[in-house]
């Protein structure tokens, strides 16, 4: 995946057209994702409209271990996570492994939580 070969933007109007991902659409990903070394297993669509795509082992928070990514360049290392273009903004989806079927559910940060 050449995630620097075009640039990508943070938001793009839901739905998306044809159901399917953006080309220029960006996410965080987590670089193990990215680098094909571990399966997505979270994408969260954030309730202000971010993409975040991680493996749901390691944290995606300490330095260097994510960056932006086109969506639907990941896609081409995990074409179901194509499936997850309708998600709705405040949503996350959950596997347990790939090939596994994604579980959706309401999606908040901690500190959101009342």
């Amino acid at each position: 995946m050449n995630h620097a070969s075009h640039p990508v933007v943070r938001h793009a109007p839901v739905p998306f057209p044809d159901g399917r991902f953006p080309p220029d659409l960006g996410a965080v990903v987590q670089r193990t994702v990215a680098e094909g070394r571990m399966p997505a297993l979270v994408v969260i669509h954030d309730g202000e409209g971010d993409w975040l795509i991680g493996d749901g082992v390691n944290d995606p928070n300490l330095p260097g271990s994510s960056d932006v990514y086109c969506i639907a360049c990941t896609t081409e290392n995990d074409p179901s996570l194509s499936e997850l273009a309708g998600l709705p903004p405040g949503f996350a989806a959950f596997r347990d492994g790939p090939g596994l079927p994604w579980t959706v559910e309401p999606f908040s940060y901690d500190d959101e939580q009342g």
